[in-house]
């Protein structure tokens, strides 16, 4: 699905209207500031003398996700005030309670995840060709009891995306902070992932950590890992802040590849892999899940999250930068 057929088969056509447009020589990007500031498409579009051809980087969100404003069908979501789960949405940080509501919009889990930028609509400050910059701003709540506002920047290059997001402490008093992006990758027969991590922290049912172990996933990960081979949902630690993915050649296409290249504070590294499905999730992120809660346990080098004092912000930067061959 093209960008352009992201705006043909929207039952909502006036949304499809409003998507932010990037390109940069064969490059294009669609963004929606109305889906929480989400990528809706990252692809090459190209012509050669059999016609046109589009290939996906990032998974191109569907119509139907579009229609219903739903972040889990986008190509990429951005993650603030924090990654993943909280247990039980139950934390304290230096005398302020959290309690945030289940918000899963798939399942019935006590646990929510991802922070609440993902599902808020973001202002649009500028748009060009081959750039754009979203704004966010939320005022505390029992949910989050801090004030925060944050930004998102694109920017679209023939060789690379970049992506900034900055979260900036707006309230009188220091607040938890971890910031990330989710993005999805086709997961096509072949694919193949290649990234180096120290360790990986086991999960229960609930997907909530549980103990840091040197496991087969990260051995294989290490040395290049069929992805067919893995089925996981776990974050890893140590990352080195950058990912390879590899995709046979296919029908019409070529084998092609993708570097994912990360900036501290994207210390951490999720991998959401399940057998069968048609995508995997590779996330850079800023801390793990349930760190408040893991803290009287373990330290910051393996939770990681950050303490923003009022007025401070916290950056983080990263790209996607996609090859041939």
């Amino acid at each position: 699905m093209s960008t352009d057929l992201l705006q043909a088969h929207t039952p909502d056509p006036a949304l499809a209207d409003r998507l932010v447009r990037l390109h940069a020589g064969e490059q294009h990007v669609a963004i929606s500031p109305e889906v929480g500031g989400s990528l809706a498409a990252f692809s090459r579009r190209w012509r050669d003398a059999a016609g046109e051809h589009e290939a996906h980087w990032l998974r191109p969100a569907s119509r139907e996700g579009l229609a219903q404003r739903n972040p889990l069908a986008m190509a990429s979501f951005p993650l603030v005030p924090f990654c993943n789960r909280i247990r039980q949405g139950l934390a304290q940080f230096e005398g302020r309670e959290i309690r945030f509501p289940p918000n899963h919009p798939a399942e019935d889990s006590p646990h929510p995840l991802h922070g609440i930028g993902w599902q808020r609509p973001w202002r649009v400050v500028s748009a060009g060709p081959a750039d754009a910059e979203l704004a966010l701003d939320v005022e505390a709540g029992p949910a989050w009891p801090w004030h925060f506002s944050s930004r998102q920047r694109f920017r679209l290059a023939p060789e690379r995306l970049s992506v900034e997001i900055s979260l900036r402490n707006e309230d009188a008093v220091a607040m938890p902070a971890g910031i990330g992006h989710h993005p999805y990758f086709p997961h096509e027969a072949g694919t193949r992932l290649t990234t180096a991590t120290r360790a990986m922290w086991e999960a229960d049912a609930e997907v909530m950590p549980t103990a840091l172990v040197q496991s087969d996933a990260v051995r294989q990960l290490r040395d290049g890992a069929l992805l067919a081979g893995l089925h996981t949902d776990n974050n890893f630690v140590g990352w080195s802040r950058e990912a390879r993915i590899d995709w046979p050649a296919s029908a019409g296409q070529p084998a092609r590849r993708l570097l994912l290249r990360a900036e501290v504070p994207l210390d951490h590294f999720v991998l959401y892999c399940q057998r069968g499905y048609d995508y995997f999730c590779a996330e850079p992120v800023s801390q793990c899940t349930d760190w408040l809660n893991l803290q009287d346990r373990f330290g910051p080098d393996v939770l990681g999250g950050t303490r923003l004092g009022p007025g401070e912000t916290l950056t983080a930067r990263f790209e996607l930068a996609p090859a041939w061959g």
